[in-house]
C-alpha cells in the first residue's frame, strides 16, 4: 500500500507512524481516557487491512479519529486532532526546502523534467524553478481551497500551472504584433517607434517576443502578415536610393533588378534574426520563448506578395535548420511554424502551390509547420481564420462594440483538466452514476477555474507594461484595472480533460471509434461543453474546452489511478492515458480514418485541439505527405505530422539509431556516437532535446511525450 503525502510524493505505508502519533495523544491525557497498546496495535491494522493501492495521508488521519471514537475516547481522539492541527501548522512553516536544495543539487527529478524546453541545470533556469516550488507550495498549502488542493493530489483533476499562480500573470496570447509596429510601443522605459525596414520591424518582433514571454507563463503566437508592409518599406526605400544614386544613368530594369537583389538580402536577414534570436534569447522563465509563427496567405492582403516571400524564406530557413555547437544544421525548438492551407494553397492548383510543397518538405525533414485547415477552421470559427495561442489553445470569437471580429491583444487566463478515466473507474459501468460523478467533477472544476480568474481580478497594468501599457494586450494607463478584459468573453478559461479513449472502453468495452463507444464518447464530450456553455451563461465569460497540451499529465493521471485502483486492462496497465480525444496509438487506423474521425471532436473542442498523423521516414514520403495535406485542407481543422525515423547528422543514414552492448546511441552505418549528431527525438511533444535511458533501458524522451 502507497501514502501519497502533502506534497505529492508517494512512500510506502507504514503502521508504525499510526501507533507514534496515538501513543503521542495518548501521554498528553489523563490515564483514564488512554486507550491500550493492543487497541492502538489494532487501529493500525484496520487501517492495513484496508488493502488499496493508494491512500492520501488525510484519509489516514480521518480513520483514526474515527476508529478512536468507535472505541469511545472521544478526549483522546480531540487531543489527537488537536496535534495533528499542530502538526499541520509545523507544515505550513516550510515545505520547499527539500524541493529546491534537491533542485539547487539536481536530484529533484520530477521538477528538473517537468518541463522539457528549461535546463535545470543551468543557473538562470534554476531562479525559475525555485520560484516555481514556492508558488506551489504556497498555492497548494494557503491559496487555494482545500478541497481544489486535495482534488488535484488524487489526480481527480489537474490545476495547471501552480508554479506561476502565486503571480498576477495569465497563460497564453495573440500579441496584437501589428498594433506594436504600427504604433510603436515601449520597453524598459524606452521608446520604439515604428520601424522604417523589414530588417528592423523582424528585430523589433523578437524584442517584444522576449518582454512579453517573461511576463507570462504560456506561448505567444505572432501573425507574421503584419511583417508585409516593412518589407515593401524596404523595397520602395532601396529603389529610391538606387535610383537617386544612378542619377538618370540606369534603366528601369537595371534599377529594379539590384532593388530585388537588395530586398532579397535584407529579406533573408531579417528571417534570420528572428530565428537566431529567439533561439538564442532566454526569458525571465528560463527558457527560449515559446512563441508560434503563424503564416496565412490571405487574398485581400494588400502586401500578400511581400508575405508570400517572406513564408517561403522562413520555410526555406527551417529546412536548413541551425547550427549547433557542433557545427552541424539541426532543428530548432523555436519559433514553432503553423502554416494555414487556403484556396490558393492547398495543392490544388492554386498560385502559391509551390510554398505548400516547400511547406511539406520542411515538415518531413525538420517536423514543422504544423497544419491549418482556413476552410474547415471557418465552418468552425463564425467564418474565421486565426492563430493558436503558443501552439495549440484557440480562443472563441468575439466582437468589439462595432461588432467586428478580435483575436489579436487576446489572451486565455489558465486551465483546469479533467480525469476522465478516474470517473469511469469509480461509476463501475453505471451510467447513472457516471454522469452523477461527472457532474460532479465538472463543479469543481469550474470552481478551480473560477480561483485562476479570482486571482487576476483587480490587477493592476503596472504588473506588466508590456502587456496592458504598450500594445501587447492593451494600452490602459498607468495604475488602471485589467478586470473588463477578463469579462464579457475577451479572454477566455480553459476546461482540459485526459482519456476519452479508456473512459469508453470503461463504460462500453469498446474503443470510442466503434460505433457504440462514438456514440457515448460524443454524449462525454458534449457533456463537458454543454458545462462550458452553463459557466458562460452564469459569468458572461468565455469557457470552452480545450484539448489538455500536457502530454505529461498523461501519465500523472494514469499513475494516479494504479496505485489506487490497481492494473485495468487497457486502462492503467498501459502506464499512460490518451490525450484528450485522440485515438489510442495501438489501435489499427489509416491515418485518414483517423482525421476523419478525430476531426469530430476537435469541432466541439472550441478551446483548441491538434490531431496526429505518425509517419515513418517522411523524407522518403513526400508524395504521401502531400496526399494528406489535400486531406488536411477538406477534412480537419488543425493536424500535424510525427515520425519514429532517426536520422545521423554525420553520414546522411537514415534509419533506426540503435542501441550498442555499451547501452549507448550509436549510428549502425558510420558508428558515430554523439548526441549532438543525431536526431534521436521524437514529435509527440516536441521535445528537441536529449534523449536519456528509463529504468527499463529502452529508448525514452525526458519529459512530457507520449512513451516510444
Amino acid at each position: 500500500m502507497k501514502v501519497i503525502k502533502r506534497d505529492g510524493k508517494t512512500v510506502d505505508f507504514d503502521p508504525s507512524k499510526i501507533v507514534v502519533a496515538i501513543q503521542k495523544a495518548n501521554a498528553a491525557v489523563d490515564e483514564e481516557f488512554r486507550i491500550g497498546e493492543d487497541k492502538i496495535q489494532s487501529i493500525a491494522e484496520k487501517v492495513m487491512n484496508k488493502n488499496r493501492m493508494r491512500l492520501l495521508v488525510e484519509d489516514i488521519q480521518d480513520m483514526v479519529e474515527h476508529y478512536l471514537m468507535d472505541e469511545g475516547k472521544f478526549d483522546l481522539a480531540k487531543t489527537y486532532i488537536i496535534y495533528r492541527y499542530k502538526r499541520a501548522m509545523v507544515r505550513k512553516a516550510n515545505t520547499t526546502d527539500e524541493s529546491i536544495l534537491s533542485l539547487i543539487s539536481n536530484r529533484n527529478k520530477d521538477v528538473m523534467e517537468e518541463n522539457s524546453n528549461k535546463n535545470a541545470v543551468l543557473a538562470a533556469t534554476q531562479r525559475d524553478l525555485i520560484a516555481g516550488e514556492v508558488s506551489k507550495d504556497l498555492t497548494r498549502r494557503v491559496v487555494l481551497p482545500e478541497k481544489i488542493s486535495k482534488a488535484h493530489d488524487e489526480g481527480t483533476i489537474h490545476f495547471h500551472d501552480a508554479d506561476y499562480f502565486i503571480q498576477p500573470i495569465f497563460n497564453c496570447c495573440l500579441i496584437n504584433i501589428g498594433d506594436m509596429l504600427d504604433n510603436g510601443t515601449v520597453m524598459n522605459g524606452k521608446l520604439i517607434e515604428s520601424p522604417r525596414s523589414f530588417q528592423v520591424a523582424c528585430t523589433v518582433v523578437t524584442q517584444i517576443i522576449a518582454a512579453v514571454a517573461s511576463s507570462q507563463y504560456g506561448g505567444q503566437s505572432v501573425d507574421t502578415s503584419h511583417l508585409g508592409k516593412y518589407l515593401r518599406r524596404s523595397y520602395e526605400k532601396f529603389k529610391k536610393n538606387i535610383t537617386e544614386t544612378g542619377e538618370g544613368k540606369l534603366d528601369a530594369d537595371t534599377i529594379e533588378k539590384l532593388a530585388r537583389e537588395r530586398l532579397m538580402y535584407e529579406l533573408k536577414g531579417g528571417v534570420q534574426t528572428i530565428q537566431y534570436q529567439i533561439n538564442t534569447l532566454m526569458t525571465t522563465n528560463g527558457q527560449s520563448p515559446f512563441v508560434t509563427l503563424f503564416m496565412h496567405l490571405r487574398e485581400d492582403d494588400p502586401y500578400l506578395e511581400e508575405n508570400a516571400l517572406i513564408i517561403e524564406e522562413i520555410l526555406r530557413q527551417r529546412y536548413q535548420g541551425i547550427k549547433n555547437d557542433k557545427g552541424v544544421y539541426v532543428t530548432p525548438a523555436f519559433p514553432k511554424l503553423v502554416y494555414v492551407l487556403d484556396e490558393m494553397n492547398c495543392l490544388k492548383g492554386g498560385k502559391y502551390d509551390y510554398i505548400t510543397k516547400l511547406a511539406v518538405k520542411c515538415s518531413a525533414k525538420r517536423m514543422y509547420p504544423d497544419y491549418i485547415s482556413a476552410k474547415i477552421m471557418r465552418q468552425n470559427k463564425e467564418g474565421n481564420v486565426y492563430a493558436p495561442m503558443g501552439c495549440r489553445s484557440f480562443l472563441t470569437p468575439w466582437k468589439d462594440e462595432n461588432g467586428n471580429y478580435k483575436f489579436e491583444g487576446r489572451f486565455n487566463q489558465g486551465v483546469v483538466s479533467l480525469n476522465l478515466p478516474q470517473i469511469g473507474i469509480l461509476a463501475k459501468g453505471d451510467e447513472k452514476k457516471f454522469w452523477e460523478l461527472m457532474d460532479e467533477r465538472l463543479e469543481l472544476c469550474y470552481e478551480a477555474l473560477m480561483c485562476r480568474h479570482n486571482a487576476l481580478m483587480g490587477v493592476r497594468s503596472d504588473v506588466s507594461p508590456i502587456h496592458w501599457q504598450y500594445g501587447a494586450i492593451a494600452r490602459l494607463k498607468k495604475g488602471e484595472k485589467i478586470d473588463k478584459f477578463l469579462m464579457d468573453g475577451y479572454s477566455t478559461i480553459s476546461l482540459g480533460y485526459i482519456g476519452l479513449y479508456e473512459v469508453t472502453k470503461l463504460m462500453k468495452g469498446v474503443s470510442h471509434t466503434d460505433p457504440v463507444g462514438e456514440e457515448f464518447a460524443v454524449r462525454v464530450m458534449e457533456r463537458m461543453s454543454g458545462a462550458c456553455a452553463k459557466w458562460r451563461a452564469q459569468t458572461g465569460m468565455h469557457f470552452s474546452m480545450y484539448g489538455t497540451p500536457a502530454e505529461s499529465l498523461c501519465y500523472r493521471f494514469a499513475r494516479i489511478d494504479k496505485e489506487r485502483f490497481g492494473t485495468i486492462e487497457d486502462v492503467t496497465d498501459k502506464g499512460y492515458y490518451t490525450n484528450s480525444y485522440h485515438v489510442d496509438v495501438r489501435e489499427p487506423i489509416d491515418v485518414f480514418s483517423k482525421f476523419a474521425f478525430e476531426s469530430q471532436f476537435q469541432q466541439i473542442s472550441a478551446g483548441g485541439a491538434i490531431s496526429y498523423a505518425e509517419i515513418p521516414n517522411m523524407r522518403h514520403n513526400l508524395p504521401a505527405l502531400e496526399e494528406l495535406v489535400k486531406f488536411i485542407y477538406d477534412n480537419i481543422q488543425y493536424a500535424e505530422f510525427n515520425t519514429k525515423s532517426d536520422y545521423c547528422h554525420v553520414c546522411g543514414y537514415d534509419g533506426e539509431i540503435i542501441i550498442n552492448d555499451d547501452n549507448e546511441w550509436e549510428c549502425p552505418q558510420c558508428h558515430n556516437k554523439d548526441h549532438a549528431l543525431m536526431n534521436v527525438t521524437r514529435r509527440t511533444c516536441g521535445y528537441l532535446g536529449e534523449n536519456f535511458w528509463n529504468e527499463g533501458k529502452t529508448k525514452e524522451i525526458k519529459a512530457r511525450v507520449l512513451h516510444i
